[in-house]
């Protein structure tokens, strides 16, 4: 079992940044794929990045050029770098944890264990 909690949301200007965190405990997360999705009042839940075990990355094309994600399995962690916000980034954010450590997928009935999600809002 794996209990994921995301942090950093918040309210921010267009323009502005902010860095989420998915902090996991219960299992260490190296051997595994995290992602990150978004969900918009009214919306599915969406895709956003993905890194696998050896780091390699995707992002869905709306945000690439603009977030970055990043892990630090020491501290087991998750990051996601989220630069240029725009207001239809507003969401709820999640991480997940992909148990297919070498996979970039993006669907997300392919992940295992979700957090709780964390409020992001951009002001125009």
């Amino acid at each position: 079992q794996v209990q994921l909690v995301e942090s950093g949301g918040g309210l921010v200007q267009a323009g502005g940044s902010l860095r989420l965190s998915c902090a996991a405990s219960g299992r260490t997360l190296s051997p595994y794929a995290m992602g990150w999705f978004r969900q918009a009042p009214g919306k599915e839940r969406g895709f956003v990045a993905v890194i696998s075990r050896s780091a390699r990355t995707y992002y869905t094309s709306s945000v690439k050029g603009r977030f970055t994600i990043s892990r630090d399995n020491a501290k087991n962690t998750v990051y996601l770098q989220m630069n240029s916000l725009k207001p239809e980034d507003t969401a709820v954010y999640y991480c997940a944890v992909d148990l297919d450590g070498s996979s970039l997928r993006v669907n997300t009935h392919d992940y295992d264990y979700w957090g709780q999600g964390t409020q992001v809002t951009v002001s125009s």
